[in-house]
C-alpha cells in the first residue's frame, strides 16, 4: 500500500458529537450500534481450558478475572475475549493456549506457576504476566484496558447523506513507520459501527464510491468514551447521459471515460447511464457510440448530485486519415506556391571535377 500524506496536508471537515463519559450509561452506548470486535471466534464457554495442561495431581487455584475500560471505571460485561498461555515456548516455537473464555468477567483454575493472561475488547487489548501460588488464595485479578469506542459516519457537502453501500473506512495508526506507511488496524469498516480501540490516535480514511473521492483524518479515541465522528467528502455523484437531444433518451451501448482537467483518466464504463461519485473538480466526460466520439466539459460541486449530458452534436474532430507528409527543401530550393513550377536543383559535380577543383564554383554543370 502507498503511504499515506500527512494530515495537515488533506482538506477535510469534520464534526465531533459530545463524548460520552464512563458510567453504565457509557457500556450501553457501545450496545446501541453494530460493533466490529475482529478478534478471534473462541468457543462460548466461560473457562475453556485445554485438556493435559495441569501437571498431574497438582492442586488447582481458583483465579478471578475481570476488566475495565478505564481504572476507575465498572467492570465490562460483555466483549470480553481472555486467553491463558504458557510462558514456555513449545516445539512449534509459539506459547501454548492454557484456557480461554469469552463474555465478561473470567473465573479460571490454574495449577501453581506463571502465565501471560491477555484480555481483548475487540481491537482493545493487554497483556499480563500472572504468577499463581502454590498455597494461599489469588486476588482478583483487575485489568485495565483504556480502552474506548470509535463510531464513524460522512456526510458528501455539508449536509447531504451518503447510502452506507457507497462509503467505507479504514483505520490505521498514526505513526508513520520508516517505509513511509502507516500500519492498518481495520479495513472496509461500515459506517455507523462501533469499533473498540486502545486510547490514541488514529488516521481514518473514508472512502465515498470506488472512483476518486477519498477524505483523511486524525482522530483521538478516548478512554472509556465512545467518539462520533462525521466526516465531510467534498465529492458528489454523477450520473451520464449520451442523448441527441437535451433532455432525451440515453443512448444504449455508449463506452464511457471520465477525464480529470489535466487528462488522467478516474473512471471508465460501458452503460447507458453509468452513475460515478467524483470529487470536487473539472472533469471532461467522453461518449463513444459506433465509432463517433463525443465530449463535454464539466465541474462537480461538493453535494450537489446531477446528470450530465453529453449531446451527440458535440462530436469531437475527426482525425486526418493520412499521415502528415515531410517534405525537405534544400537551401536554394523555394517550396512550390501557387502554379509556378519548381526551379530545377542543378546537379552536382562529379568525381572528375571535384578532383580538378572545378566543382567549387558556381558554374558548374
Amino acid at each position: 500500500m502507498v503511504g499515506i500524506s500527512p494530515y495537515a496536508r488533506i482538506s477535510l471537515a469534520l464534526a465531533f458529537t459530545a463524548l460520552l463519559p464512563l458510567s453504565s450509561q457509557a457500556q450501553d452506548a457501545f450496545q446501541t450500534f453494530k460493533q466490529l470486535d475482529t478478534t478471534a471466534k473462541m468457543p462460548k464457554l466461560n473457562a475453556f481450558i485445554a485438556p493435559g495442561t495441569a501437571p498431574q495431581g497438582s492442586k488447582l487455584q481458583e483465579v478471578a478475572l475481570e476488566a475495565k475500560l478505564t481504572a476507575n471505571g465498572d467492570a465490562v460485561q460483555d466483549g470480553l475475549s481472555w486467553y491463558v498461555f504458557s510462558p514456555m515456548t513449545g516445539s512449534d516455537g509459539k506459547l501454548p493456549l492454557i484456557a480461554s473464555s469469552q463474555g465478561g468477567s473470567a473465573d479460571f483454575q490454574l495449577a501453581p506457576g506463571d502465565y501471560f493472561v491477555n484480555v481483548s475488547f475487540g481491537r482493545a487489548g493487554v497483556t499480563r504476566k500472572l504468577t499463581v501460588p502454590e498455597d494461599g488464595q489469588v486476588d482478583k485479578q483487575t485489568m485495565v484496558l483504556e480502552a474506548g469506542g470509535l463510531l464513524l459516519n460522512a456526510v458528501s457537502g455539508s449536509d447531504v447523506r451518503i447510502r452506507p453501500d457507497q462509503l467505507s473506512f479504514s483505520i490505521y495508526s498514526a505513526e508513520v513507520r520508516e517505509d513511509g506507511e502507516r500500519g492498518l488496524v481495520m479495513a472496509d469498516v461500515p459506517p455507523n459501527t462501533v469499533v473498540r480501540l486502545n486510547a490514541g490516535t488514529y488516521h481514518i480514511v473514508s472512502e465515498y464510491g470506488d472512483t476518486n473521492a477519498s477524505i483523511r483524518a486524525d482522530i483521538q479515541v478516548e478512554a472509556g468514551k465512545l467518539t462520533e465522528a462525521t466526516i465531510q467528502h467534498k465529492a458528489a455523484q454523477i450520473t451520464f447521459k449520451l442523448v441527441s437531444d437535451a433532455g432525451g433518451e440515453a443512448i444504449a451501448d455508449t463506452a464511457w471515460s471520465i477525464l480529470t482537467a489535466a487528462g488522467d483518466s478516474v473512471g471508465e464504463s460501458v452503460s447507458a447511464f453509468p452513475t460515478m461519485v467524483l470529487a470536487e473538480g473539472e472533469y471532461s466526460a467522453v461518449a463513444r457510440n459506433k465509432d463517433k466520439i463525443y465530449q463535454r466539459d464539466f465541474k462537480v460541486e461538493a453535494g450537489k448530485n446531477t446528470d450530465v449530458e453529453v449531446l451527440m452534436k458535440d462530436v469531437q474532430p475527426e482525425e486526418p486519415t493520412e499521415a502528415a507528409k515531410t517534405v525537405q527543401v534544400q537551401p536554394d530550393q523555394q517550396p512550390p506556391t501557387g502554379d509556378a513550377s519548381p526551379r530545377t536543383q542543378a546537379p552536382l559535380p562529379s568525381y572528375d571535377q571535384l578532383q580538378s577543383g572545378a566543382g567549387t564554383g558556381d558554374d558548374v554543370e
